[in-house]
This record gives structure tokens, C-alpha cells and sequence, in this order.
């Protein structure tokens, strides 16, 4: 449908039914129809945490900003699709064996060579073998031989049950130990003294461990006053559909539809549309100069408007959800919304919300999936007094009770009748469905 004017609460139901507006064309997919069912997604800013991805698009955002360094690496094809790493995420198969290939990467150079000798010696059988038992051995939350000194260390594997060690060899040495040995010696060549007298232990970190960062604190990490660049971040409001509202219990900058641009040392680089409503930020479009893509822009503007979310829910405190329109399962280059963590999709049918973790097993079986489980619910919000539903017809308002007995064309009802059943009983009787 088209939509002349619409006020923000109105938006904010249809949204709520499945609905989303392009400029202002407002449209619902038919989801039992469509080859690519689309069900709306929302993630709860206020439980939300970065994951390792988001957390590295930030730090590539900062280190750009301070030192003008630019990482290299594929850029996102989606305006917000995150890496291989959260597109796995739930496939605990595929993340031990990306972590196995990640292993064999990192290790250094002189730890490789004395595994190649070793395999050597041994034959092709055995080669395989070793190689998982030294693998094994390291902690998958640290790196080996990533800026260690450069001597030499050799490993050698433990002998297998029955077979004879080789006694030439020096005693195996755990990968744990070979790690503090390293970081000890590291450390005793950058203290000031040299040597083992000048050694002093690592300070206690200013944060506990088991406390991560804020997407805050991420975002808005001081810069050193001689930063290579510069990142502002401005907002405006733009022409919608929406009809602006600034009351006195919401948001400073009220609700209605804004332009959130992205100035790069003067020069404007990212536009993001969204719709300030009144219980979320609704995230339109992304377009940017894609001279910058190598920033992740999509990523990074999505972060963004989550803390944006969370700011302007210390305002107006119903405001808390970030709502980035479609999920579609079906399309694997669509499901990458998913992974801004904890969301939640719309039933198609009740029109109630679903953990997104409850949804997914049913999408593996059917593109279709009506989430709520209780087969007895029902659309709260249907349309129930159809005759209530409000026309805008000569310049007057009728209810459609009345309007009806003026109009005898055919197919009007079913389609009267089709719009108040998509938008709803509340909705239909505050919105004005125009009739020439």
C-alpha cells in the first residue's frame, strides 16, 4: 500500500505484523506464498553483546582512525554480514575444525620444522597421527608463536601406549610450558634490567577477565590527539511517511524518520536510514562511498544504531529494540542478521515473538514455520469488526459499515476485507484507507 501520511504508533504495529516500508511504499510478503518467506527480526539492544567479529570491526575502525592503518581482508558483501567466524558460530563441528586449520597456521616456524623432521623419520602412516596429538595439545584460546623470540624450541610427541620412547631424544615438553618459557623470556628482555633480577610481573588488568568490554566502550574508545582521522556522526531528520512526534516522554531528538550520517575528515562517507518509533529504532537502508568498504561500514553502522538504541532507552524507556527488517533463513547470504545475538522473529501467523535459537530448527525443515507452539493461539489482533474499519472517501471519514451501502463494486469487499485482516483491528480503525 501507499502510504500518504502514517504516525509513528501506526508504523509501530504494522511493523509489529510484518510489515516494512520502502520510502513509502509499505508492503507484507504473503509468507506461505513466497519462494523466500521473510520473517521479521529484532534484536534486544539492551542484552546485546558484540561477538568476536563485531569486536574486530570496531578495533579495525579505531586503529584506522588513529594510525590511518588499513587491515587487509575480504569486505562484507551484506550491509550488515558478519565473517566465516559468526556464520558457523552455531556448528560446533565446523568450529573445531576451523580452529584445527587456525592452529597449524600459528604455528611458528621452527616448531613446524622440527614437526617435519619428525614426520619424516616416521613415514606417511604416522604422520597424521602426530600431527593431531600435537595439535591437540595447545590451548585454543591462545597463539603460538606469534611474536615470541626468535630461538629455536623443538616438541616432541609423547610415544604411543606400547611403543618404546627414544631415549636420544630430549623429554616431551607440554605446549602449556613451552608457552610460559617463551613469555617469560619475553618478558625478562623488556624490563629494564635485562635480566632475571630486573623481572618483574605483568600488572594486574584494570578489568576482570570474565567482564567484556560494552559495545560502548568499544565504539567509543578514546583516540590520541594526533589520530590520522577523524569519524563524526551527525543525524537529521528526513522526509517519510512518518509524521514527526517529539512528546515529552520520549527521545530528545523525538520519532519519525532520520538520516544518521557518517563524515570521514569533513567528507561524508555512510548515510543510514532509520525510523525512531516508539519502542524501537528501525533500520531502513545503509548506502555508502565504496572507496570505504574495506571498513566494514554495514557491520559498523549497525553497531552503531544498536548503541543508539540503548541511548535513547535511558530517555524513553519503552524504547528498546533494534529492528532490522528481514530475516530470510532460506537465503544463505540473508542469515547473517541472526547473528546480532539474543534476537528474536515474528510468527507469521500469532504475530508474537520467538527466541531466534527456538526458530532455527523449524527453518531447517521447512521454509514456512509458524513459531508459536501452542496450536490453540491465535492472532490477538485480528481484524474482528470488519464495519469499524475507517474510509477516506470524498474528502470525508466513514466507517466502512457505512461506506459498503454506497459501493456495489465488484471485488471491493474482498479486498476491504483482505487489508483489515493484514493490518489488524487497531490499526484499521485509526488509519484512513482511501476509496475513490
Amino acid at each position: 500500500m501507499w502510504a500518504h501520511s502514517m504516525t509513528v504508533r501506526d508504523y509501530q504495529d504494522l511493523i509489529d505484523r510484518g510489515w516494512r516500508r520502502s520510502g513509502r511504499y509499505v508492503y507484507k510478503p504473503v509468507m506461505n506464498q513466497t519462494c523466500c518467506p521473510q520473517y521479521t527480526i529484532r534484536c534486544r539492544s539492551l542484552q546485546f553483546q558484540p561477538s568476536k567479529s563485531h569486536k574486530k570491526v570496531l578495533k579495525k575502525m579505531l586503529k584506522f582512525l588513529a594510525k590511518g592503518e588499513i587491515s587487509k581482508g575480504n569486505c562484507e558483501d551484506e550491509p550488515m554480514e558478519p565473517s566465516m567466524e559468526d556464520a558457523v558460530a552455531g556448528d560446533m563441528a565446523l568450529i573445531n575444525k576451523l580452529d584445527l586449520q587456525c592452529d597449524l597456521k600459528k604455528l611458528g616456524d621452527n616448531l613446524k620444522e622440527s614437526l617435519e623432521r619428525e614426520v619424516k623419520k616416521k613415514g606417511k602412516s604416522t604422520k597424521k597421527e602426530e600431527s593431531d596429538e600435537f595439535i591437540q595439545s595447545q590451548d585454543k584460546n591462545e597463539e603460538l608463536g606469534s611474536g615470541e623470540p626468535s630461538h629455536a624450541v623443538d616438541v616432541h610427541t609423547a610415544p604411543k601406549p606400547g611403543k618404546g620412547a627414544d631415549l636420544s631424544k630430549p623429554p616431551c615438553r607440554k605446549a602449556k610450558e613451552i608457552r610460559k618459557e617463551r613469555k617469560r623470556l619475553k618478558l625478562m628482555q623488556q624490563s629494564p634490567a635485562g635480566g632475571p633480577e630486573g623481572f618483574q610481573a605483568p600488572r594486574e588488568p584494570k578489568t576482570k577477565p570474565n567482564q567484556p568490554k560494552s559495545l560502548e566502550e568499544l565504539i567509543f574508545e578514546s583516540l590520541p590527539e594526533d589520530a590520522s582521522h577523524k569519524l563524526e556522526f551527525t543525524g537529521f531528520l528526513c522526509t517519510s511517511p512518518l509524521e514527526p512526534e517529539n512528546p515529552p516522554n520520549g527521545p530528545d531528538c523525538g520519532y519519525g524518520s532520520f538520516h544518521q550520517q557518517y563524515w570521514l575528515d569533513g567528507k561524508i562517507i555512510a548515510v543510514g536510514v532509520i525510523d525512531i518509533l516508539p519502542y524501537c529504532v528501525s533500520s531502513v537502508y545503509l548506502y555508502y562511498d565504496p572507496d570505504y568498504s574495506f571498513l566494514s561500514l554495514g557491520v559498523y553502522s549497525a553497531l552503531r544504531e544498536i548503541a543508539f538504541t540503548r541511548q535513547l532507552h535511558e530517555k524513553a524507556s519503552q524504547l528498546s529494540y533494534y529492528y532490522m527488517g528481514f530475516y530470510i533463513h532460506s537465503c544463505p547470504k540473508m542469515r547473517y542478521k541472526g547473528h546480532y545475538r539474543p534476537s528474536d522473529l515474528l510468527c507469521p501467523e500469532t504475530y508474537v515473538w520467538v527466541p531466534i535459537e527456538q526458530c532455527l530448527p523449524s527453518l531447517e525443515n521447512s521454509k514456512y514455520c509458524r513459531f508459536n507452539q501452542d496450536p490453540e493461539a491465535a492472532d490477538e489482533g485480528r481484524s474482528r469488526d470488519p464495519d469499524r474499519l475507517q474510509v477516506l472517501y470524498k474528502k470525508a471519514i466513514l466507517p466502512y459499515g457505512v461506506f459498503k451501502q454506497q459501493q456495489r463494486e465488484p471485488g471491493e469487499e474482498a479486498a476491504v476485507l483482505q487489508y483489515a485482516s493484514l493490518v489488524g483491528q487497531a490499526c484499521s480503525e485509526r488509519m484512513l484507507l482511501f476509496r475513490n
